[in-house]
């Protein structure tokens, strides 16, 4: 016996050096290859774990593997560092990939039959898998390898893959293995000393420089998302190791080329069908926002749900825009598919979160707890049922109405509260609760004092309207000139006034009244529109009152209501007051070089032009427009610049041109990904001293409560109070004992009673004389 193995032993080694051979020729010797890697292959698996004290199993896979790598370096060389003239043929990715496919077939077949010694190296076949990974998302940058990268997709990633699922499925494996796999590769911090920029230095990492080595980190998320969309194939264990790495994803999210990659790439998926595998073409982001909801499924009647619903609650409010999208897009396909009274208690939870975070100055602030609470409610609801939107109105709104119910209104409002989605007959009721609401507030707000009105609820009818009216588009309707004089009124009162607290709350009312005109199309065609349009030039431009700062947080608002003047008849001769100042407020408008007010004046711009009858727009456009300028110096001005710019962002807008998978597209997403990131950076530091400062001040604050002597007739009043309390609740228990009928002590006597009870014993404690 022992002699049949050390020739199975000496055969497997020689086929294995003829095989090196044959693949170090280049691969022409296709039967030898064949025929020398395929025995090597039956041979093992005929020896059925006898030759593992015999044969170097662990080198026979790395062997492999590194022969699958060395073609892909030699073409990355002449695809990526090279500039490519033409598209790259599927004949030749075919011809490039094939052989690579072979040799990670064999490595998969001897791993999964020796998944023990193939975990001897798991940092090498991990590593090398990871730089097939991230060399095919390389190909995905660049338009000419398009077809190199659908078949790389296709050939490549389910065996590459399938050589770490094997490991992480195998039942020979222990579980503190498997997780040590899995820590290695989606290790929580990748440093950035060894942060090379070119594909050949991929190619160059290895297992000690790996963790450092931030150009992996691509692949490591490609791998990742992999394996949540395969996560049905492996066990409960690994379930679980997984889901603790949901974190690690998050964190490598925030990366600045992780986040632009998710943005810009399209990369090629293969998906199943009932035939069989197709190949499609998918944003990066798109494929993992599958990924993590195939994940949800496959654990949704396992213990790990629990584990994965603390991770989404945990980041609810998570500060970087596109992870809280994530968070978003997740529990809106949990309460879309979920069984009704999960949903229902969700959404009751949600509700109880915004009424505890409600206060009377929360809901214009919008950085408050209480507006991204409200945002994240109005994101899910925009994507819920009918129901849903019924069952969070009817518990925000449906009871009496209070200070804080009204301060909930608004911010759900502001935020986009879906009130087209509600049914037909409490949409009546809302829409004409905000129009009559309005409507007072107008005709009282002399009794309101805009000087005396500080309080965080002033002008809620107003931003209420303001923001319905973006919502129902149009179903509740303003037929007469009264906001228009209104708006006037509030212009004058802005002049006049001397008084802080009136400039702010007439900017605030401002503001949200340009918007609800824009709304409004037939109030354009009001007599009183042009003494609107006077009066708003007079304001911004010419009366000493432009000189504001603060005066340029009405101008998002302006905006809005320059683009509704594409309904109205505008004169273009330079006679008409009202033109002259039309073209003046747009000019100041398309000055502006904040990018955020260039949106909103090009956003404007662009929908004016396209329906007013008004042909010489030039006379709109400023010779100094923000658009016109030049990028690189930021000085020569020149006008087709602008209608050139401007038709790129309509086009963007529209909708109508599709981000391209360009790396200078790449490498403007990359910028903005690393200011995001500062941005959250410098968040991270200041949370931690802010808590500390709050838990400083609580303490000091608990010192001197303990220092406090309280007035001897405090003391005395509460032992009062506690010695009544008990001689009532005595007198109750004997009545009840005695199945007394007491009409003369109703229920509501008893409610009141138990409330006075627990006042008491609150104040009790407050005061430390219990």
């Amino acid at each position: 016996m022992n002699h049949v193995l050390n020739i199975k032993k000496c055969v497997i080694e020689k086929l294995s050096e003829v095989g090196i051979v044959a693949a170090n020729d280049g691969g022409g010797l296709v039967t030898i290859l064949n025929m020398s890697w395929k025995g090597v292959v039956t041979l093992l698996q005929l020896g059925k774990g006898a030759l593992v004290p015999r044969v170097n199993i662990p080198d026979i896979i790395l062997t492999l593997q590194s022969l699958a790598i060395e073609p892909l370096r030699c073409v990355s060389m002449s695809w990526l560092t090279s500039s490519l003239k033409e598209l790259v043929s599927v004949t030749e990715a075919k011809r490039t990939f094939l052989p690579v496919k072979f040799y990670l077939i064999n490595a998969v077949r001897i791993s999964s039959q020796y998944p023990c010694q193939a975990c001897l190296m798991y940092k090498e076949l991990t590593l090398g898998v990871l730089k097939i990974a991230t060399f095919i998302i390389s190909l995905s940058k660049e338009p000419l390898l398009k077809i190199a990268s659908e078949v790389s997709a296709e050939l490549l990633i389910p065996t590459a893959f399938h050589l770490l699922n094997s490991l992480l499925s195998s039942p020979q494996l222990k579980k503190e293995l498997k997780n040590q796999l899995l820590d290695w590769l989606f290790i929580d911090k990748t440093g950035s000393s060894f942060a090379g920029n070119s594909i050949d230095e991929i190619f160059s990492v290895n297992t000690d420089t790996a963790t450092q080595a931030r150009m992996l980190l691509i692949g490591r998320v490609f791998l990742f998302l992999n394996f949540l969309q395969y996560s049905v194939d492996v066990d409960e264990d690994m379930r679980l190791g997984m889901s603790k790495k949901l974190g690690w994803l998050f964190d490598a999210i925030i990366d600045e080329e992780i986040y632009a990659s998710l943005i810009v790439l399209q990369i090629p998926i293969l998906y199943s069908t009932k035939n069989a595998p197709e190949l499609g073409c998918y944003s990066m982001f798109s494929y993992l926002l599958h990924s993590l909801k195939t994940f949800m499924i496959v654990i949704s009647s396992s213990a790990i749900w629990k584990d994965f619903m603390s991770f989404l609650l945990e980041n609810f409010f998570h500060p970087h825009f596109l992870c809280w999208e994530v968070i978003m897009e997740l529990w809106c396909f949990i309460l879309r598919h979920g069984e009704i009274d999960m949903v229902n208690e969700i959404l009751d939870k949600l509700c109880s979160v915004l009424k505890f975070l409600a206060s009377r100055d929360s809901a214009f602030v919008a950085s408050s707890a209480l507006r991204k609470m409200a945002r994240s409610i109005c994101w899910i609801l925009t994507f819920g049922t009918q129901s849903m939107v019924d069952r969070v109105y009817s518990s925000i709104l449906g009871g009496k109405e209070s200070d804080l119910s009204s301060v909930m209104y608004v911010a759900l409002l502001i935020e986009g509260f879906p009130l087209n989605f509600l049914a037909d007959s409490l949409k009546s009721i809302v829409t004409d609760k905000i129009a009559t609401d309005y409507f007072r507030f107008m005709e009282n707000l002399n009794d309101y004092s805009l000087s005396s009105s500080n309080s965080g609820l002033f002008g809620v009818p107003v931003f209420a309207l303001s923001a319905a009216l973006q919502s129902l588009h149009g179903s509740i309707s303003v037929k007469d000139s009264r906001t228009l004089k209104f708006l006037l009124s509030v212009i004058h009162e802005y002049k006049n006034s001397s008084d802080d607290s009136v400039k702010d709350n007439c900017r605030k009312l401002l503001t949200e009244l340009l918007i609800i005109i824009s709304n409004m199309e037939h109030l354009y065609a009001q007599d009183e529109m042009g003494k609107v349009i006077l009066e708003l030039q007079n304001l911004f431009i010419s009366s000493p009152s432009a000189s504001d700062t603060l005066l340029h947080k009405c101008k998002s608002g302006l905006a809005n209501f320059m683009a509704g003047l594409g309904y109205m008849e505008i004169s273009e001769n330079n006679e008409s007051t009202k033109s002259i100042a039309v073209w003046e407020l747009y000019h100041m408008l398309l000055r502006e070089r904040h990018w955020a007010f260039i949106h909103l004046a090009t956003t404007a711009f662009g929908y004016f032009a396209a329906r007013t009858s008004c042909n010489q727009l030039w006379r709109f456009l400023p010779p100094d427009a923000a658009l016109s300028f030049d990028i690189e110096t930021g000085t020569d001005t020149n006008e087709d610049r602008f209608m050139s710019e401007l038709k790129a962002f309509l086009d963007k807008e529209m909708g109508t041109c599709g981000i391209s998978n360009s790396l200078n597209q790449l490498a403007v997403i990359v910028k903005e990904g690393l200011l995001l990131k500062e941005k959250l950076m410098k968040y991270s530091k200041v949370a931690p001293e802010v808590k500390g400062c709050e838990f400083m001040e609580i303490h000091a604050e608990t010192h001197a409560n303990k220092r406090r002597k309280l007035p001897k007739e405090i003391t005395e009043g509460m032992e009062l109070l506690q010695c009544g309390l008990k001689v009532m609740g005595d007198g109750i228990s004997r009545m009840q004992g005695n199945n007394f009928e007491f009409t003369e002590l109703p229920e509501k006597f008893l409610n009141h009673f138990s409330r006075l009870e627990d006042a008491i014993s609150h104040l009790v404690g407050l005061t430390g004389s219990g």
